[in-house]
Order: C-alpha cells, then sequence, then structure tokens
C-alpha cells in the first residue's frame, strides 16, 4: 500500500495520474469541508495533503511521470501551508468557543485588518518573485501571487476573517491557468473545484456572522 502510494499512477488515458498527486487533494479537499464547518480537524488533515503534495511538486513528477520540471513555488507553498497550519491549528483549539458549535465564530476583518492584509499581499508577492526568480521557478510571476495569496488565506482562516475566502477565489482564479499549463491536470481540476466551492464556504461564513451574537465578535477580537 505505501509503495502504491508513494509511486502508484491511476489508470487515466495514455499515461495516468499520480497517486500521490490525487490522494493529496482530496486531503486536501477534506480539509477545506472541515474548514468551512469550522472543525479543528481541518488542520491536521491539510497537514497531511501538505506532504503528499510537496513530494509530488518537488520532484517533478506529473500525470504519474519522473523528470518533470519542478514547481518550486508550489512545493515552497506546501512548506508555508503547514507551518500556518500549525498557527491556525493551535489558534482553533484556543478559542474553541463558538455558539454553534464551531471551532472559531467567524467575523468581517476591521479596517486596519484589511489594510494589513494588502500591504501583506504586495510585501509578500514581491518577495515570493524575487525568491522563485533567483531559484529559476517555472513561472515566478503567477507562482508568486499563488503562493502569498494562499498564505494569506490561510491566516486570514486561522484568525476567523470571512474575506479569506474571496483571497482564496483570486489564488484559484490563477492558479487553475498555472497548473494546467505545467501538466498537473488533477491539481487544477482541484483549483477549478475549489473556486466554486469558496463560494459556498464564503456564503456559510458570512451567514454565520449574522447568527453571532456580538458578544461571540467581541471574544473573538479579543483573541487576536
Amino acid at each position: 500500500m505505501l509503495d502504491w502510494l508513494l509511486h502508484g499512477t491511476i489508470p487515466v488515458g495514455d499515461t495516468g495520474l499520480s497517486v500521490r498527486e490525487v490522494v493529496g487533494n482530496l486531503f486536501g479537499l477534506a480539509s477545506a469541508l472541515l474548514g468551512m464547518r469550522r472543525r479543528v480537524w481541518a488542520w491536521p488533515v491539510g497537514l497531511v495533503g501538505n506532504v503528499l503534495l510537496f513530494t509530488v511538486f518537488v520532484s517533478g513528477e506529473l500525470s504519474g511521470q519522473t523528470g518533470g520540471e519542478p514547481l518550486w513555488g508550489q512545493a515552497g507553498r506546501q512548506i508555508m501551508f503547514a507551518a500556518a497550519s500549525l498557527y491556525g491549528w493551535w489558534r482553533w483549539t484556543r478559542t474553541r468557543d463558538a455558539v454553534d458549535g464551531g471551532a472559531i465564530t467567524p467575523r468581517w476583518a476591521t479596517g486596519v485588518e484589511r489594510l494589513l492584509l494588502v500591504g501583506l499581499a504586495v510585501v509578500g508577492y514581491a518577495l515570493s518573485y524575487a525568491l522563485l526568480q533567483r531559484i529559476g521557478s517555472w513561472n515566478p510571476t503567477t507562482e508568486a501571487w499563488i503562493l502569498a495569496g494562499s498564505l494569506l488565506a490561510t491566516y486570514g482562516m486561522a484568525r476567523g476573517w470571512v474575506e479569506f475566502w474571496l483571497v482564496w477565489v483570486a489564488v484559484d482564479a490563477v492558479g487553475v491557468t498555472t497548473l494546467i499549463q505545467a501538466g498537473y491536470y488533477p491539481t487544477a481540476g482541484m483549483y477549478l473545484f475549489y473556486g466554486g466551492f469558496c463560494v459556498v464556504g464564503f456564503t456559510a461564513w458570512w451567514r454565520a456572522t449574522r447568527t453571532a451574537t456580538p458578544e461571540a465578535a467581541t471574544l473573538e477580537g479579543a483573541h487576536a
């Protein structure tokens, strides 16, 4: 079973799909579903997917073949995800007090927090682009946005900000095109699905803010 996970392919078309890429994305989907429901398990489940996808991107493996071009931005994204997920896991465990049973009470970011997100997006993109260009990434222009945007979205999820879903939509819009061009078709398909899923998640969290009590929102802000 372990050998099949690490080296196996799923027969599709002429070549097949990497088992690790497919399974890693399935863990990512499970994490997103749990995140929409605001369950703490979203973070450890996502970590498993990060590990599997890191091995796919850093090895240049795509569609069951080896020897492809590594996507360093995507690989680095998995490392950053792991670090951010550990923070999110800690924070959601620490603030598990939502009145509806969720691990956190969703809220809209304040004006200052939104300005912070914009500033982090600009700085994060610039740093990511410079790094990815230096190490010879496949497409630093798009990969830098995917990396920086993904980190912002994960951080926003950990903080319980509703806006993080919209950041994910922007990331997915760029990610689908990039991954199709690079030949990572399962991951591109998952990005496309995530885009629609993020709209559903955004609606669910938005509704949760309308049912949350003012006391709960105040308590979440105090935990920030």
